[in-house]
């Protein structure tokens, strides 16, 4: 097993636990820089890896009742066809050098903006607040199924999205959520919509599965260590270094 691909688990593991993000948007630069995949194959890789990981998650946020069940189902509604719709395209045109080029701007511009949802997740809250008499029910509702298609068109083609993008459009939706039910609530719509996007990919032949598996062995000790060391950092600290890597590696992504 490679132990570079053991090592590299373990540091995103750490990160995703002390910040509950930077899994996807993580692990695809990584997979493109270090192991120098294919975008498409790098990208189908992180889906697996984000489907599989969060798995635990979900059930844990399950068992504590942080799950709304209504807007996770409101969100799939537009995340999956949006999903089987974009791997469709992807499977009909073929991979050609013009759909490797999209899915490498994609990914660059979903890292720039999972980099200021996580950067400016304060005031996303209080616009939120602000938001709230202008969406009445019927309204929130259709907003968070187009929330659902953009996420599932953004996963499909760049693996990341589902955490803290999906977070902020919560956020902004339902600012009185408690913060555990928007974490929970994210964590619940990611894992199906990573997976079905996932395994759309894997049709394709874009998962490399041995990669994947060392990946998933260092991330598992990585991400209990980074719930426990969470305690002991400030969290400005974890989410400015978060930040700093994503704006870098969405920089070096896009140039």
């Amino acid at each position: 097993m490679d132990s570079l691909a053991v090592i590299s688990g373990f540091a995103v593991g750490a990160i995703v636990g002390m910040t509950g993000v930077g899994g996807g948007s993580l692990m695809t630069p990584l997979l493109l820089g270090v192991f120098r995949l294919n975008p498409a194959v790098a990208i189908g890789t992180d889906l697996w890896f984000a489907a599989i990981t969060k798995s635990g998650g979900s059930w844990a946020h399950h068992r504590h009742g942080h799950v709304e069940y209504r807007i996770t189902a409101l969100l799939l509604a537009g995340s999956l066809p949006a999903t089987l719709v974009t791997v469709a395209v992807l499977h009909l045109s073929g991979l050609t050098a013009g759909w490797s080029g999209t899915l490498t701007v994609t990914l660059g511009i979903a890292l720039l903006l999972t980099a200021v949802s996580v950067a400016y997740r304060r005031a996303w809250h209080a616009i939120g607040l602000r938001l709230e008499h202008w969406l009445p029910e019927r309204r929130r509702a259709a907003l968070t199924v187009a929330a659902g298609t953009l996420l599932g068109v953004l996963v499909t083609l760049s693996s990341i999205g589902a955490g803290a993008i999906g977070a902020t459009l919560l956020l902004l939706l339902y600012p009185r959520l408690p913060a555990q039910n928007i974490v929970g609530t994210d964590i619940a719509h990611a894992v199906p919509l990573t997976l079905v996007a996932g395994i759309g990919h894997a049709l394709l032949g874009h998962v490399d599965w041995g990669l994947l598996a060392a990946l998933l062995v260092g991330s598992l000790p990585g991400i209990w260590l980074g719930a426990h060391l969470t305690k002991s950092l400030p969290e400005r600290f974890v989410r400015g270094v978060l930040c700093l890597s994503l704006l870098g590696a969405g920089v070096k992504v896009l140039s």
